[in-house]
């Protein structure tokens, strides 16, 4: 099927203009000149490589013709090859529009779904991921009637990209439940992996509940593989796709998550129960390789620590400077340690300003950084706000100074905006309300224009609910 679009009509018209024969611009742009003479005739379709050549004899930027292009690609015969190189090219200079267009006019043809997930995959390896959730959604619109694992596997990237983009804790929870219908259909790899991320998000919003239900998923998927690759530890399969991290780092991430479960509902000889299993790793844990120890270890340091917590949250109050000479030990922990103590502190009305003024260096805490992995920068977002209440109340408490502590709840509440916390919201407010009295014009002035903020979320909260229904 031949094509005259404003490609060439565009090219013909700069051609007249600046009074070039066919000859002239094919050598001027590097195109043969018999492939041009079929090209202006709408006998030969234009190739990307083609494409970019006439743009840029024509001196124009390089996707000044992406949208006619699309239907370039449509007009002969369909060919990946030709189709491919606009695509990537589209996804490099994030002309999004474009490379949706492209990709639901392919998906109209279910067939092309396995290969354009192949390229969601590329984009997203390659950090390319608003590219990727643009081929993901229309894989996953595609397939939407299938039980499929590619299906799971679109859903999941989708989800891992919307959370890791952001900041509101209301988003990433209305993504973490529209993703969850679809973990059970993952491999086993992908869904350890998942499973951890659900928990994250859940954690977050303070769904214990929920966090420890996947933790059992977890722990059963976990053992499960785990054994099997015992069995299977004398010979190598390919294609065996493996999780982020070894199996039995998910057993122990479970044990660990079931203790911080029981920890927030404040059953701390239950939480004790759980530090027990994740605490003695070395005694079953078959690998005796630098990953395997560096695990073991990290685990046994949250096994002593978290003892020295629910120890004082039970009662133990004796115990509080032994667990802040522990932590003291491991530098990058001190910051959520801290959090715990002024808890404790508030819980126990303990004095603890000299611990305060010891780790004064580590508050506010300024890296994401552990000495094993990474803190996901939503969690040491909601673990700040909740310091700043905590240290809030502890002012208060303390007869310090009003203001100082006043200064403290606005901070929290400005952080729990950014993140739409409702729970902290709600407490930073109240808070404030408590001691309205001590604020002068200034900070009454911010509480006012923080809570108009507030307001304002719900409300948009309220007109997404609406348009759902």
């Amino acid at each position: 099927m031949g094509s005259v679009n404003s490609i060439r009509e565009e090219l013909l018209a700069y051609m007249n203009r600046n009074q070039m024969i066919h000859s002239h611009f094919a050598e001027l742009s590097g195109i043969n000149s018999g492939t041009l003479s079929r090209i202006l005739k709408g006998n030969h379709p234009i190739s990307m490589a083609q494409l970019v050549a006439i743009t840029a004899g024509m001196k124009l930027p390089e996707d000044y013709f992406f949208e006619d292009y699309i239907d370039e690609c449509f007009s002969f015969v369909v060919s990946m090859r030709r189709i491919r190189p606009f695509i990537f090219r589209s996804a490099e200079l994030e002309r999004l529009d474009c490379l949706e267009q492209v990709v639901n006019r392919l998906l109209e043809d279910l067939s092309y779904a396995s290969v354009l997930f192949e390229f969601a995959d590329h984009f997203y390896w390659d950090n390319k991921r608003q590219a990727a959730r643009i081929l993901y959604q229309g894989v996953s619109e595609a397939e939407k009637y299938q039980h499929s694992e590619r299906l799971a596997l679109c859903q999941y990237r989708i989800f891992r990209i919307e959370i890791e983009e952001q900041e509101d804790l209301e988003e990433k929870l209305r993504a973490a439940a529209q993703f969850e219908l679809y973990v059970n259909r993952l491999d086993a790899a992908d869904q350890l992996d998942a499973l951890k991320q659900l928990m994250h998000i859940y954690g977050l919003v303070h769904k214990w509940t929920k966090v420890d239900e996947l933790a059992k998923e977890m722990h059963s998927i976990a053992s499960v593989q785990y054994e099997l690759e015992g069995r299977r530890s004398d010979t190598v399969e390919e294609g065996l796709k493996c999780p982020e991290h070894p199996f039995y780092y998910y057993i122990l991430y479970a044990y660990l998550a079931r203790s911080k479960t029981s920890e927030a509902c404040g059953d701390y000889e239950r939480a004790l129960s759980f530090v027990q299993l994740y605490a003695n790793a070395e005694h079953w844990v078959q690998e005796n390789d630098e990953q395997s120890r560096q695990i073991i270890a990290q685990f046994t340091d949250w096994a002593v620590a978290n003892t020295y917590l629910y120890r004082l949250m039970s009662g133990e109050l004796d115990v509080i400077h032994e667990y802040a000479d522990y932590i003291a030990l491991q530098e990058n922990e001190i910051f959520v340690a801290v959090r715990y103590i002024l808890q404790a502190a508030n819980v126990f009305k303990l004095n603890v300003d000299s611990i305060l003024e010891r780790f004064a260096p580590y508050i506010p805490y300024q890296s994401n950084k552990t000495e094993f992995g990474d803190y996901k920068q939503a969690i040491l977002q909601e673990s700040y706000a909740q310091f700043l209440i905590e240290l809030a109340v502890y002012l208060f408490n303390h007869s310090k100074s009003k203001e100082q502590a006043l200064n403290t709840v606005l901070r929290g509440l400005e952080i729990s905006i950014t993140m739409n916390s409702s729970k902290n919201m709600i407490a930073c407010m109240t808070l404030f309300e408590q001691y309205r009295d001590f604020a002068d014009q200034e900070l009454q002035e911010r509480f006012k224009n923080l809570s108009s903020e507030v307001y304002q979320l719900n409300a948009e909260k309220s007109l997404i609910l609406l348009d759902a229904l």
